[in-house]
């Protein structure tokens, strides 16, 4: 039985589950049923309404035919009973006018009282407990004795139940007979079988007719709705394919209704959008062509000032100090140069999309520490220690060492810039689907809403402060492309004065989804209750790219 139980609870839970499902989908199907939810409110009321008049136009109709048959057959029984004493043998006189009473009845069946229907009468001189009584005067209820002996014609509804365990209703009426000696009071008994058989039929015909009218109703209202669903749910088919890239896609136009209007100013937007793409899509290549050319033709005068600048360098002890001086500071900014146009080139290259990916499953400790190995002097220029915590065993993963070095690189350097002297610490991580690292550092920190903005390309928090580093501006933006090539996610958090906190997430194997990071974000060692520094009391949002491998296709 507790089986059953649970199976229907089940049933019924996975039922209202998907008629919630289907409700909150199909416009359809809510615009059905709640017409059929009304219409059903607005059959119910009229039935009942219907119901009710029939029923009391039955009632009054019958009420008033008995009250006619009875002052009749209270004639009758006056014409009778009239002269009697209480020294007569009453209850003989009583039934001989009861026989008296129901022969005339049925000797007169086209008057206009017989349209009450066949009755039972009852005569009585004391009431139900009284001996002195004809008919079936239990079936008489005393509150309508009551009023009979109180000299006033009164009629009430009765439901009887006889022996046999049956109930039958009568409409009762009472009325006294004053041409005797002594109260006697009679009582006409009419069956109300025939109008609660009429009553019944029309409740039966109300709810057939509900039910039939409620379903033309429901088809009806399905059939309309999806005369204007139908084309909703097509325009809205429309749209996801023009933005899955389909950009010829369009609404085909019938008619000149609303819906045809609205299909003609779905298709013109859309073919206003394709020209916009296709300008930003030919923009866009040639801004990559521009910036991937310029690359290139620097290449040539550069590499030629490159070795008359190396030249000047070799020679600079032979040169005044000034003279020397600048040539070091020459060579200095042809490094940099160079390596400006080095990022330009990978940043036009994974614009276009043609980078790919030489991944290897490798760990990716060593990976870490050659990035701070290679950052190790800029971090003793600046003064700020680097602090390294790998674990132990093996963190291996698929990656890219190139790409994944680089990302990290840029991240040191990028907390070595802002550490303001204080240790920056990079941290790696990894469980069963992923491998992270973080790089944390104690600087100047960053703004509410900079988290969002860091890896846009030439962006800097503050372009007053003087870089130590030499940086190009691209560095975390190339870095957000590396990190998308893995499928991996690169995220930023900071508060000012309590410095930033970068995390880079890549998955231990390509193409397979990584759930929770090994390493949480915001950092640890926060400030409690978000306290940064006097004055701000705000914990600040950590920024999130989410970065996925089909984004550079």
């Amino acid at each position: 039985m507790v089986g059953l139980v649970r199976r229907v609870t089940a049933f019924a839970r996975g039922r209202a589950v998907a008629f919630g499902e289907l409700w909150r989908h199909s416009l359809q199907f809510r615009v059905t049923v709640s017409t059929l939810a009304l219409s059903s409110a607005v059959v119910f009321v009229l039935g009942m309404v219907l119901q009710n008049q029939i029923t009391t136009r039955l009632t009054d109709t019958k009420r008033q035919a008995a009250v006619a048959q009875t002052q009749q057959v209270v004639g009758t029984a006056e014409s009778e009973l009239v002269g009697i004493s209480d020294q007569d043998a009453l209850t003989g006189r009583l039934a001989t006018v009861l026989k008296k009473v129901t022969s005339s009845s049925s000797e007169d069946p086209g008057s206009a009282a017989s349209a009450a229907g066949a009755f039972e009468p009852v005569l009585t001189a004391g009431g139900a407990n009284s001996t002195d009584s004809a008919g079936p005067i239990w079936k008489v209820p005393d509150s309508l004795q009551r009023f009979a002996e109180a000299n006033e014609v009164a009629w009430q509804i009765h439901t009887v139940e006889d022996t046999a365990g049956s109930r039958t209703t009568y409409l009762i009426v009472g009325a006294p007979v004053t041409t005797t000696g002594r109260p006697i009071q009679l009582y006409l008994l009419f069956p109300m079988t025939a109008e609660q058989n009429t009553v019944t039929t029309v409740q039966n015909t109300l709810l057939v007719g509900g039910l039939v009218l409620l379903g033309l109703l429901a088809g009806i209202t399905n059939l309309v709705t999806r005369q204007v669903v139908r084309p909703v749910r097509q325009a809205a088919a429309a749209a996801a394919r023009f933005a899955g890239g389909d950009l010829d896609q369009r609404l085909p136009v019938v008619g000149e209704d609303d819906l045809s209007k609205l299909a003609t100013s779905y298709n013109e937007m859309a073919a206003s959008i394709q020209r916009q793409i296709r300008q930003l899509e030919e923009f866009g290549t040639l801004q990559r062509r521009f910036t991937s050319d310029v690359s290139h033709e620097l290449r040539t005068p550069l590499t030629t000032v490159r070795m008359a600048a190396d030249v000047l360098h070799a020679s600079r002890e032979q040169f005044p100090a000034g003279l020397a001086r600048s040539t070091e500071l020459l060579v200095d900014e042809l490094d940099r140069f160079e390596a400006l146009l080095g990022d330009l080139l990978e940043i036009s290259r994974l614009d276009a999309g043609v980078e790919e990916l030489a991944a290897e499953y490798i760990d990716v400790a060593p990976v870490v520490l050659r990035a701070v190995e290679q950052v190790q002097v800029i971090a003793g220029t600046a003064g700020s220690p680097i602090e390294v915590d790998v674990p132990e065993d093996e963190t291996a993963a698929e990656i890219d060492p190139r790409r994944v070095e680089r990302i990290l690189r840029n991240l040191l350097a990028n907390a070595v810039d802002h550490s303001e002297g204080r240790p920056v610490r990079i941290t790696l991580a990894a469980n069963d689907h992923a491998v992270a690292v973080t790089v944390r550092d104690h600087g100047v920190g960053l703004r509410p809403g900079e988290a969002d903005l860091v890896f846009n390309r030439f962006w800097r928090a503050d372009p007053s402060r003087n870089r130590r580093t030499g940086g190009t501006g691209l560095g975390l933006a190339i870095s957000h492309e590396d990190a998308r090539l893995h499928g991996g996610q690169l995220q930023a958090w900071g508060q000012p004065g309590q410095g930033a906190c970068f995390r880079l997430i890549l998955p231990r194997r390509q193409g397979e989804p990584f759930g929770e990071s090994p390493l949480p974000l915001p950092p640890p060692d926060k400030p409690a209750n978000g306290v940064s520094s006097p004055g701000v009391t705000s914990d600040y949002p950590v920024g999130v790219l989410e970065l996925r491998r089909e984004d550079a296709q």
